[in-house]
């Protein structure tokens, strides 16, 4: 049975009525901790489709999870319908490689990408952290399993040629607990690849002093070079207490997709009702807001476009 976990505000935004929710479609989209950017991500989703429900007849859910492979792992299961998920994580899954070298979930379509979202490194200003090579013998928190960031944190490690026992201990908190822990000296620096700016991040910077370190260096560049799904990014100065500077480290898009298992018509009516109130549907988030309606049709997407998506796409020109 499909699990949900909805949100005191979500849950107003996708709300229903019993009579209307036995004879509609009941949509549920997977995305991460909630206090990252994926939760509300998959709420504005929801909140577009939800206003136009007299016409499409589905009634949209938002679920926090574990994060990008658990997401996908869902998905083929049919616990969710929609997932957002790491453009690496797409990839891999579709491909069969990496964390998915057991099978490639070939039954994976993309809908749309969304923001870009970056490697983010945090230190606690007294741990002496302010290079990616301090980390070595420190308490760091790497994510917990099923969490984009973790399979992030893997590849960042093999490109470094480090072992998580080049650390004095590591931990597996999720992106929810992560800043708290860090603000109680549960360890040292915690990693997180998210969308700016994040709760979490302005957690860990407004409660303690925490700082964000540049993840740089020939082997984070020759990482991004080996892959067309990462990009050399900035993380802003002034958007986070204490962190004046911009910070230089590397990021990925975030990713919308379904499996062949959800009908024409639903991915259909989701990505219309998007693409159709998209100036609204950029003010849902600060993260939001550089969004390019070509660019999330035709980047990022690993998988073959869904379809229903397809349909709409072409009717408006966009492919």
């Amino acid at each position: 049975m499909k699990k949900i976990i909805v949100c005191c505000l979500f849950f107003v935004l996708t709300a229903v009525s019993p009579s209307y929710a036995a004879e509609g479609k009941f949509v549920i989209i997977g995305t991460g901790g909630v206090t990252g950017v994926y939760y509300p991500a998959g709420g504005a989703i929801c909140r577009m489709v939800n206003r136009q429900r007299r016409e499409n007849g589905i009634r949209c859910a938002v679920e926090s999870t574990e994060g990008s492979v658990y997401n996908v792992a869902q998905l083929n299961a049919r616990d969710l319908d929609i997932a957002v998920v790491q453009a690496d994580i797409q990839d891999h899954a579709f491909r069969g490689i990496e964390e998915f070298k057991s099978g490639a979930y070939k039954n994976l379509r993309s809908l749309f990408s969304l923001h870009t979202e970056l490697f983010t490194l945090v230190a606690r200003k007294d741990s002496g952290i302010t290079t990616l090579n301090d980390l070595k013998g420190k308490r760091v928190n790497i994510g917990n399993p099923g969490s984009g960031q973790r399979a992030t944190m893997d590849r960042v490690m093999a490109a470094l040629d480090w072992q998580y026992s080049d650390f004095l201990k590591t931990f597996e908190y999720k992106s929810s607990q992560q800043a708290q822990a860090l603000c109680r000296d549960r360890f040292d620096a915690m990693v997180f690849v998210a969308g700016h700016p994040s709760g979490s991040i302005k957690e860990a910077t407004i409660d303690c002093d925490s700082v964000l370190i540049p993840v740089v260096g020939a082997a984070i560049e020759g990482l991004v070079s080996r892959h067309t799904y990462y990009r050399p990014s900035t993380i802003p100065g002034g958007m986070y207490r204490g962190n004046d500077n911009d910070v230089a480290t590397f990021g990925l898009a975030a990713t919308v997709v379904a499996t062949d298992q959800v009908s024409d018509e639903v991915a259909y009516h989701v990505v219309k009702a998007v693409f159709e109130n998209f100036e609204a549907f950029k003010l849902l988030h600060p993260a939001f807001h550089g969004l390019d309606r070509d660019a999330m049709v035709k980047s990022d997407l690993t998988a073959p476009i869904h379809p229903g998506a397809l349909k709409f796409y072409r009717e408006q020109g966009l492919l």
